[in-house]
């Protein structure tokens, strides 16, 4: 594969028509980051009405739409590209877009938290810590999630997949039931075997009290989180050929699998599974009914650095932060958050992402010179999110 030219994964000339235009892609990225935004404001900011912070805690789920819109993404590129040593330059382009700003959140957020013992980190931060989430390893150990930098499992599962992403589209190509029967047997080896067995040695390796810490570390795990982004690939290629009724088929064999697996286990996470395959049903609705809405739109162009960034806004707010808890409180702060933390990523875009971006365009071009590429079209070819 290396070192020649890639063929397009099964394209036709139907390919671009779901994804022609970015704009959907970056409407879902603004929705996600808005959800993500939502949950950990009213953490800080509670607003001691039941169900608005429930409407809030409910942006959990924005997480789990970057993960579908990443998939399509990479599906879409990977599609669209004919060129040498494909892995190769994909590999520098998602390293070059996640790492400069990752690195980066890496110190800022130990001289804010420290590194005491936490929920995440029950022993505390120490060069374990510090090296396995500066390697993008930190998915695989239960205390370096999210200890070093908040919210960073999400970037340990991002990156393995990119790992994967390669080896998979090369594999599967545009056969969006291999992606799905992969995703099945995944889900049920992490519900069957893995969790179960993961979650005895982890909690006896951290001893009693620790249970709930080892539980949640498990299920952020990559393993669990795979099938969301193969499942993402699966609708990437049913939107771009059309639907057929064998996929509805396969879909509720997953449904029907995947809860006899939870029921056997106690493992709990077929709810998750559920909650992921109706979001993926909004994301490819929103993708066919290209939504779009400029301001959100605006966001999802920003929303990686948005996604770092607005820990420290919220930690930095919280500091200062004048009004009792309440709702008033709640929606003054959300607005702000994301104000700020729109302005820092205005600013990284300018200090650091932009280089990245100029640096990896010189490594992966051809060596005749090509136009650059404008920032806000290399910030949404290029996004994470």
């Amino acid at each position: 594969m290396q070192g020649q030219s890639r063929p397009v994964a099964g394209r036709t000339e139907k390919a671009a028509a779901p994804f022609g235009r970015s704009h959907s892609l970056d409407f879902l990225r603004g929705l996600a980051i808005v959800g993500v935004m939502a949950i950990h404001v009213s953490q800080s900011f509670p607003s001691n009405i039941r169900a608005v912070d429930f409407a809030f805690m409910c942006g959990w789920t924005g997480v789990n739409v970057f993960y579908f819109v990443s998939a399509m993404t990479m599906c879409l590129m990977w599609t669209q590209r004919t060129e040498t040593n494909p892995t190769r330059k994909f590999y520098i382009r998602r390293f070059l877009r996640i790492a400069p700003l990752f690195w980066l959140a890496i110190p800022l957020y130990l001289a804010v938290n420290g590194t005491g013992p936490s929920t995440n980190a029950p022993n505390g931060i120490g060069p374990l810590q510090v090296i396995l989430t500066a390697t993008f390893l930190h998915g695989f150990w239960p205390d370096s999630v999210n200890s070093v930098v908040p919210g960073d499992w999400s970037i340990a599962a991002e990156m393995t997949f990119y790992l994967l992403f390669p080896f998979l589209i090369t594999a599967f190509g545009a056969r969006r039931h291999l992606y799905l029967g992969l995703a099945i047997v995944l889900h049920l080896v992490n519900v069957c075997l893995f969790k179960p067995y993961a979650f005895a040695l982890f909690s006896a390796y951290y001893g009693p009290g620790n249970e709930a810490f080892v539980w949640n570390a498990l299920h952020i795990s990559f393993l669990n989180q795979l099938p969301v982004f193969l499942v993402g690939c699966a609708l990437f290629f049913a939107l771009r050929d059309g639907f057929a009724k064998s996929d509805a088929a396969i879909f509720a064999l997953f449904i029907v699998l995947s809860f006899i697996a939870d029921r056997a286990t106690d493992s709990h996470e077929f709810n998750y599974l559920m909650i992921n395959l109706v979001l993926g049903a909004l994301v490819a609705g929103c993708i066919r009914l290209t939504i779009r809405w400029s301001p959100i739109e605006a966001l999802g162009r920003n929303s990686y650095s948005m996604y770092l960034s607005h820990f420290a806004v919220i930690y930095g707010l919280r500091q200062v932060w004048p009004l009792a808890d309440g709702l008033v409180s709640l929606l003054i702060a959300y607005a702000v958050t994301a104000a700020l933390s729109y302005l820092v990523a205005r600013a990284t875009w300018q200090l650091v992402e932009r280089r990245a971006q100029d640096l990896a365009h010189r490594l992966t071009s051809p060596a005749s010179s090509r136009p650059a590429i404008g920032p806000n079209i290399a910030a949404t070819a290029t996004g994470m999110r």
